[in-house]
């Protein structure tokens, strides 16, 4: 993180006696990431500008144990959610935001069972609240005239049934909104769930990121909008592959809210 951004920690809200609105959970690709931290920065200059009090773990963050799970290792898993879980009651946190589907679902859906009982929202529902209330602005005009379609992550879209939150966000900047022949409910995996990002490919006619990046580009979009590190990644490399990166850029949903917000 650059100097500029304010970045507090929940010790140093602890420490003056203070409780945030919300925590922000960066996620291990929001974290280390070269690409994903660039949205981790855009989401962090929004709630700066609209002057949410956040704090984030910092280096009592660790994996929220998706990856393991999703790859059998359920021993693994459950050893680091209940050290996150120890962390986040210790500090008595109410609400979580994360810019990764994947936290998102672990958080959400697999740590009440441990112990961790939290309201997590992923960072499309949070920026859609700001926007609603008023607590953030965006300026018309920076997209008029693209084509965007979003891709919609597996663990945002069919896992938790979040469809509306990122495409409002979208229509909100004055772009043409367009649907690849599978989105929403049938929408197609850009390859890398299931801990499948972190394993060679397995024998086929073709890899998952390059049939869905092929779909994008039928939609003639100028921009391939993503709400998760992992998809971002596969897209990127998919529209790499069909040498189309001066045509389409890959950019996710916060990015272009901090565009538009002028950030």
């Amino acid at each position: 993180m650059s100097e500029a951004l304010q970045v507090p920690t929940m010790a140093e809200f602890q420490q003056q006696g203070k409780q945030p609105e919300v925590l922000f959970w960066v996620g291990c690709a929001g974290s280390f990431d070269d690409r994903a931290k660039k949205i981790t920065k855009a989401f962090v200059k929004l709630l700066n500008k609209a002057g949410v009090e956040f704090a984030v773990l910092g280096t009592e963050e660790s994996c929220t144990g998706d990856p393991a799970k999703r790859s059998g290792n359920e021993f693994l898993f459950q050893m680091q959610a209940m050290t996150n879980i120890e962390v986040m009651n210790a500090y008595s946190v109410k609400k979580v935001v994360t810019a990764c589907p994947h936290c998102f679902n672990t958080l959400k859906n697999e740590y009440p069972s441990l112990g961790g009982n939290y309201e997590v929202m992923h960072h499309t529902q949070f920026l859609k609240s700001l926007l609603e209330e008023g607590r953030l602005t965006v300026e018309k005009g920076q997209f008029k005239g693209k084509r965007i379609t979003f891709h919609d992550p597996c663990y945002l879209g069919r896992a938790n049934n979040v469809y509306e939150a990122p495409r409002l966000l979208l229509e909100k900047l004055d772009a043409e909104l367009v649907e690849m022949k599978r989105s929403r409910k049938n929408g197609l995996c850009c390859g890398a769930g299931g801990a499948q990002m972190f394993k060679e490919a397995e024998s086929g006619q073709k890899e998952i990121n390059i049939e869905r990046t092929e779909e994008a580009l039928d939609t003639a979009a100028n921009i391939i909008a993503a709400g998760c590190p992992f998809c971002n990644t596969m897209m990127t490399d998919g529209v790499k592959n069909k040498e189309k990166e001066a045509q389409v850029q890959v950019m996710d949903v916060a990015e272009m809210i901090a565009q538009a917000a002028d950030l």
